[in-house]
């Protein structure tokens, strides 16, 4: 699971300047997208138990669902998109579907009308998630392919920090006036619409050749080589240890911190997942790849141990940052193992099978997470994901082994 080493002009100059254009415009697409996603995020959990009087376990399966239904939509999305060999209307499509519902959340009187836009919105991130990764592989060389999902992840993730931050100051601003707070979310999900639509140019591909062309078909599903299925099963294995970020917001609100301060959580993990990103990425170009899976793993594992004993919000806190680097040294990196190992005429289809398998273990994890949490507290919640890693860095130790 090394990377294979990069030709001399992909060193003359700094991998970032190399990229792309596109590149970037999906970058600052997913920033805009997820600023208003994760401003409602950051609050959606607080205001479902505080306002509408949810439990925690109606949180999890709330969370599990939702993610779990973009799994499944993205198996779909990503098939298509290798039949059309056109994949940018089906990620406008979906940017479209998540940003219409974003006047939902505000609006909602009850858990079922939250259930309803979560889902509605996981359809839309369903829809253009694996269209999108498959493009990015379709339009960068593949000795910079780790640089490319390293940096689109990072500034996804300076979205999801700029989102929470936008919550402080206007939970700030508005008097914890949750609502309103939602309300703010709506124009940067529909500038997201308009950046990818007028930026993102996708190359032509050939619609006559059947390599092109590949059929929704079992029989292609088996060309999925046996590296590329391995990749699937560490996700999963990765997922599983790895629940719902909302949990992270109900750790920090549960030892102590104030209810207009509780979407700074979101703002710690995400300012060390975005810095870390695109240097874990680029890394993922020259050196071991299972090393970087490995430091990944021993960071959840410490991020879920500093979580399970945290009696303060300075510890929520660090067990947040952690919590980041670990998604900033496997996420990407997930992303071009599986371009490097899928035949690039089923790339859409290989990137939904992942995420559909990835977000069934997501399904089980949060729902295992909030009947833990509910039964037996958080500490049991996090050591449960503690040792789901530690499981995995086990496993991934002995294919190592095995390998050398």
């Amino acid at each position: 699971m090394n990377a294979p080493s990069n030709e001399p002009s992909a060193r003359a100059a700094p991998a970032w300047r190399s990229l792309p254009a596109a590149i970037w415009a999906l970058g600052f697409g997913s920033l805009l997208m997820d600023t208003s996603s994760e401003l409602i995020h950051s609050l959606l959990p607080v205001f479902l138990v505080s306002v509408l009087g949810a439990s925690m376990v109606t949180v999890g399966i709330i969370e599990g669902v939702a993610e779990a239904t973009a799994a499944v939509m993205k198996v779909f999305s990503g098939a298509l998109s290798d039949y059309l060999g056109r994949r940018k209307f089906l990620m406008i499509l979906g940017y479209g579907l998540a940003a219409f519902t974003k006047p939902v959340f505000p609006l909602a009187t009850s858990v079922g009308w939250v259930f309803a836009a979560r889902f509605v919105d996981r359809v839309g991130k369903g829809i253009r998630g694996a269209p999108r990764d498959a493009l990015v592989a379709d339009i960068t060389p593949p000795q910079l392919r780790g640089a490319a999902y390293g940096l689109r992840q990072a500034l996804d993730s300076v979205g999801a920090l700029l989102g929470p931050l936008l919550a402080v100051a206007f939970m700030m601003a508005f008097a914890n006036d949750i609502r309103a707070v939602m309300w703010v979310a709506v124009v940067p999900a529909f500038l997201a619409v308009a950046v990818l639509m007028v930026y993102v140019r996708e190359p032509e591909r050939d619609n006559g050749d059947p390599a092109a062309r590949a059929p929704l078909t079992l029989a292609e599903v088996k060309r999925l080589p046996w590296g590329y299925w391995f990749v699937v099963l560490l996700g999963a294995v990765f997922t599983l240890a790895r629940f719902s970020d909302a949990f992270l917001v109900l750790r920090a609100q549960d030892v102590g911190l104030d209810l207009g301060y509780v979407p700074l959580v979101m703002i710690v993990m995400n300012i060390f997942y975005a810095g870390a990103a695109y240097p874990a990425g680029a890394a993922a170009d020259h050196m071991s790849q299972s090393t970087l899976l490995l430091i990944g793993l021993a960071l959840l594992i410490a991020a879920d141990a500093v979580l399970a004993f945290s009696t303060s919000p300075l510890m929520a806190f660090s067990g947040a940052a952690l919590w980041g680097l670990h998604m900033a040294f496997t996420q990407g990196l997930l992303s071009k193992l599986i371009a490097d190992t899928a035949p690039a005429a089923l790339r859409g289809t290989a990137f939904g099978i992942f995420n559909l398998v990835s977000g069934g273990a997501l399904l089980l994890a949060s729902v295992i997470a909030g009947t833990l949490w509910s039964a037996f507290g958080a500490s049991a919640t996090f050591m449960a994901g503690a040792g789901f890693a530690l499981v995995a860095a086990i496993g991934l130790l002995a294919r190592r082994q095995h390998a050398a």
